[in-house]
């Protein structure tokens, strides 16, 4: 990207700030993209303030069903929660720095952790729709990358190290808490495949050599950004439907939006237990 370019990504991450905070009383400190099927997740806030990300000046705006384009802010067990209800994807247009403005927005709004959810497909032959993955890392193959262009020093450096993106202190936590909830929860790769269309089977093999367990289309460019600010960063996948060639039922976007609502009871309470404990 030219200066220019980075120059207006700078000014529509401060003004997209500087709104909300004209907005809020307070400081949020934990961060959450709500994923599909977790989008009612922020009923029980209190003192919660609402706003679509189509009033927020220089938010990018989500286009996919369900995604509902929603910023809460309030309180949940005590701590001071930013919650984006859905996502903008890189195949929706956007450059990934364009896409990637509401994690920096939480970053300059006090954000120290944030937690990102998504749908996904399984790679791993062991997975089944409705099971839920902890990121323990990740292969980005969309060819691009949200730090490209002149580096936003007042972020992070122009070279940023990578191997401690996903926070082993939490990872373990979130496993320990699992493990008291007794819900099942697998641990491993996730890679980020542009989209929109869904992969190809020989892509999958692919995929699976790399050492991938699960692929879609969201939260890498999300957890760069995060990482290249500071922040601490969970990341937790809902199995959603088998990736393609792994049985011979069609991938369709019904199906992920299906299993997402079939799962949200048990990820609704893992994410519950992360705020209250983390």
């Amino acid at each position: 990207m030219t200066k220019e370019e980075i120059q207006k990504i700078s000014e529509r991450i401060h003004t997209s700030a500087e709104y909300i905070e004209g907005k809020i009383k307070g400081k949020p400190t934990l961060g959450i993209v709500l994923g599909s099927g977790l989008g009612d997740f922020c009923e029980d806030f209190s003192d919660a303030v609402n706003i679509p990300f189509a009033e927020i000046p220089g938010f990018p705006v989500p286009t996919v069903e369900g995604h509902s384009g929603m910023v809460t802010i309030g309180s949940y067990h005590g701590k001071s929660v930013m919650a984006l209800h859905g996502r903008v994807h890189y195949y929706e247009g956007g450059t990934q720095a364009e896409i990637t403005i509401p994690i920096r927005v939480m970053k300059l709004l006090g954000v120290k952790t944030v937690l990102l959810t998504n749908a996904c497909g399984g790679i791993n032959l062991s997975y089944h729709p409705g099971d839920l993955m902890l990121i323990n890392d990740h292969i980005n193959f969309s060819g691009q990358n949200p730090l490209i262009g002149l580096n936003l020093d007042e972020f992070g450096t122009r070279f940023p190290e990578m191997a401690a993106l996903y926070t082993s202190s939490l990872r373990d936590k979130v496993k320990v808490l699992a493990a008291k909830l007794d819900i099942p929860l697998k641990e491993g790769v996730y890679i980020f495949y542009s989209g929109p269309s869904f992969e190809m089977p020989a892509e999958i093999r692919a995929f699976r050599i790399l050492g991938a367990d699960a692929c879609g289309m969201s939260t890498v460019p999300e957890a760069i950004v995060a990482h290249h600010a500071g922040m601490n960063v969970i990341g937790i996948s809902c199995i959603t439907n088998m990736a393609a060639g792994i049985n011979d039922v069609p991938l369709k976007h019904e199906e992920v939006l299906e299993n997402a609502e079939k799962a949200k009871d048990k990820f609704t309470k893992l994410v519950d237990a992360i705020i209250r404990e983390i």
